[in-house]
């Protein structure tokens, strides 16, 4: 099955379903390896990794480049975090063709304004973007693909920015007739009631998708019982790894040794594996000459 109708199957799940972060190659295969149905390829996360700032301070095709390494690396769907489509509705339609390219199962944009910033830093001085405009970025994507199981979902950032149930409910259901697959209602308060009032409400005319990144206390069965789509796991390996890293980095400054971390730390042969050392090694005595020796070597 291609990755974008796995991807839409599990949109259009009647069960409750979830992604999981990766910001490269090596994460992407993890979460794989791991269970996960699909990878959320997060902006803050890419971005991070990069050493730069979730502002849109890497470029669209930076970010392009990162996914084909992470598309070639696995076999499920990953969902790309697309802050607003890079620009505007020809950006955006232009990002939906090299997506397409690499294999990449769908992108997920947000109704701000280019460049972003992220949601979670002074997100209540964040313009939003007009909704004819932000409507007008979805048809030109939806127009734009030529798969017909890509995936465009519309990230509402209303509660993000301060303005209520009653403006997250306009936003979603202009972005439902402009041809969203979905909407991504967001929220940063640590309990569900936003959320909640939104579902309420919305009474399943598309899929929803959230990050509880900020309400992780909420329990589970709670994003069921709302009918809930898909929550992603949002960033949550980039910021494991941050932690790891600092205190490795730590302990061989201080004691000048790997002596207290070798065995903390993942074996070498671990990285050869996931790296798919084995497969060169059989692919190289399939294709390359067999080793010739000397007759006077080892005299």
């Amino acid at each position: 099955m291609s990755k974008t109708k796995q991807l839409r199957q599990l949109i259009n799940s009647r069960k409750l379903e979830f992604i999981m972060e990766a910001h490269n190659g090596l994460s992407a295969k993890i979460v794989e390896e791991e269970g996960f149905k699909g990878i959320w390829a997060s902006g803050l996360s890419i971005s991070a990794a990069l050493g730069v700032r979730d502002n849109n301070e890497a470029s669209w095709t930076q970010v392009v480049d990162v996914l084909e390494f992470m598309s070639d690396a696995t076999s499920i769907p990953i969902l790309l975090d697309g802050d607003t489509g890079y620009g505007n509705f020809n950006n955006a339609r232009r990002l939906v063709k090299k997506l397409e390219q690499r294999g990449i199962a769908g992108v997920c944009i947000e109704d701000k304004q280019f460049p972003k910033m992220n949601s979670f830093i002074n997100g209540q001085f964040q313009p939003l973007a007009e909704i004819e405009e932000f409507c007008g970025k979805i048809k030109a994507m939806k127009d734009a693909q030529t798969d017909e199981d890509f995936l465009v979902v519309a990230r509402v950032e209303a509660f993000i920015t301060g303005r209520g149930l009653d403006e997250a409910l306009r936003r979603a259901e202009a972005y439902r007739k402009a041809g969203a697959d979905a909407v991504l209602i967001h929220s940063k308060r640590p309990d569900i009631t936003e959320i909640e009032a939104f579902m309420k409400e919305w009474a399943g005319r598309l899929p929803v998708v959230i990050v509880p990144t900020k309400y992780y206390l909420t329990p589970t069965d709670k994003f069921r019982e709302l009918g809930i789509s898909l929550a992603i796991w949002a960033n949550h390996n980039l910021r494991s790894s941050i932690a790891a890293m600092k205190q490795v980095s730590r302990s061989i400054y201080r004691d000048e040794s790997l002596a207290q971390i070798e065995n903390k730390v993942a074996p070498l042969e671990e990285v050869f594996r996931l790296q798919g050392a084995e497969e060169l090694e059989a692919a190289e005595r399939q294709y390359l000459p067999a080793p010739q020796f000397s007759l006077n070597e080892g005299m």
